[in-house]
């Protein structure tokens, strides 16, 4: 959320599709966009026609864990693609989106998208617990 809160991505009426429903990532990005008045869908592993609803998706947040997961006939040119994946291909770091995709509106990259903005999270939230607790 903060990513998108500093690029200053306008939510409201957004179409979201989230692949992933563990309870850190997709349930809570769920409650979340949804307070901000997007149109949100949950997908997993048995997900019938996933394409379906990741083609017509303004936004895909990828959390499935398998290197190269989206491919561009999956996406529509115009899609916001928030990769929180995390995989080693061939000994490298890389995310769900497939290196292949050249076509969408953003990309958050993997290394150094999603996971440093958690690391300044966790930071962030520390510094908070110990100035209430000062």
């Amino acid at each position: 959320m903060k990513i998108l809160d500093y690029y200053k991505i306008p939510l409201e009426g957004m179409d979201v599709t989230i692949i992933g429903r563990s309870i850190h990532i997709g349930k809570a990005l769920y409650s979340l966009l949804l307070n901000r008045n997007c149109t949100v869908t949950i997908c997993h592993s048995k997900t019938k026609d996933l394409v379906k609803h990741t083609k017509k998706a303004d936004m895909v947040i990828s959390s499935v864990g398998k290197a190269d997961f989206i491919t561009q006939d999956m996406i529509n040119k115009d899609v916001i693609l928030i990769d929180v994946g995390f995989n080693y291909k061939d000994g490298k770091i890389c995310g769900d989106v497939s290196s292949e995709v050249k076509k969408y509106k953003y990309l958050t990259p993997v290394p150094g998208g999603v996971g440093q903005m958690t690391v300044y999270s966790i930071y962030e939230n520390l510094i908070k617990a110990y100035k209430l607790n000062k």
